[in-house]
């Protein structure tokens, strides 16, 4: 059997006592990162009072998934098998999927345990009550296929789920304060650690906030989008107002405008 077991995304008391009953019965661990996995096991041993009799880790992550997995002995799955990826539900934006794939069609036993997850806690701490939602993970960092990502989550009929990274939240509240400054969002900084901190509002207040904010840590992003005259289509006066290289701009708005990028990029220079 194999089983994907989800890790905490903060708080080590997150994880579930099935999970620690596997771990302790597994025998190959599959991890997106090793070093990652081994420090994991020997914080939940000395918290637990539990062994881990681990034979093998095995380093299985979004680059070498394949290579790794079809240049594998099938024996291997007669033990005790499970995947951890570094903090949360394997396969939501993190490795995992082309190994359930691979076990679905090798006929091979599996099963993916409940676990955290950061997307579904920060929509149930937004107090937004639609019952759908859509979840976007991480956006392109930047270029037409940015602008695109956030034309389409803007557009949603529904509320938007979006990871960021602290690199780059502070851009992406300005482009959402500058698109939809009147949006209703939530933002939380470091879900389950100690310093866990929430923001709620309007993009362009979030942004403010955001400014004078300490930004390290992961985030997990809310947007209402669902909230009526909240949303709207990117124009050209948005894309001028964003920070991208004029060429950049020029693609986009003869893209949006049906006019050369020559034309446009000779009206920005």
């Amino acid at each position: 059997m194999i089983y994907f077991i989800p890790t905490p995304i903060g708080n080590l008391d997150d994880i579930s006592l099935r999970s620690l009953k596997l771990l302790s019965e597994c025998q190959i661990l599959f991890c997106e990162d090793t070093r990652v996995t081994k420090k994991l096991l020997n914080l939940l041993s000395q918290r637990h009072s539990l062994e881990f009799y681990i034979e093998k880790y095995i380093s299985l992550h979004s680059h070498n998934e394949k290579k790794v997995l079809e240049s594998l002995d099938k024996a291997i799955f007669e033990k005790n098998v499970a995947y951890l990826s570094d903090a949360g539900m394997p396969c939501v934006s993190d490795p995992g999927a082309y190994f359930v794939k691979y076990a679905q069609e090798n006929a091979l036993d599996y099963e993916v345990l409940p676990g955290a997850n950061a997307a579904l806690l920060a929509y149930a701490s937004s107090g937004f009550s639609s019952a759908r939602f859509s979840f976007y993970g991480f956006l392109p960092h930047k270029g037409k296929e940015r602008v695109n990502a956030l034309n389409e989550v803007l557009s949603s009929k529904y509320p938007v789920i979006l990871y960021e990274s602290p690199h780059r939240i502070e851009k992406l509240s300005q482009e959402l304060a500058q698109l939809s400054p009147l949006l209703n969002a939530c933002f939380i900084k470091e879900a389950t650690k100690k310093f866990e901190a929430k923001i709620f509002g309007t993009c362009k207040e979030i942004y403010e906030k955001i400014l004078v904010s300490n930004l390290k840590g992961e985030w997990v992003v809310v947007l209402d989008t669902n909230d009526d005259g909240s949303k709207g289509i990117i124009s050209k006066e948005d894309i001028l107002s964003l920070s991208l290289p004029p060429k950049q701009k020029a693609k986009l708005l003869a893209k949006l405008t049906g006019e050369s990028v020559k034309e446009w990029y000779e009206k920005l220079s």
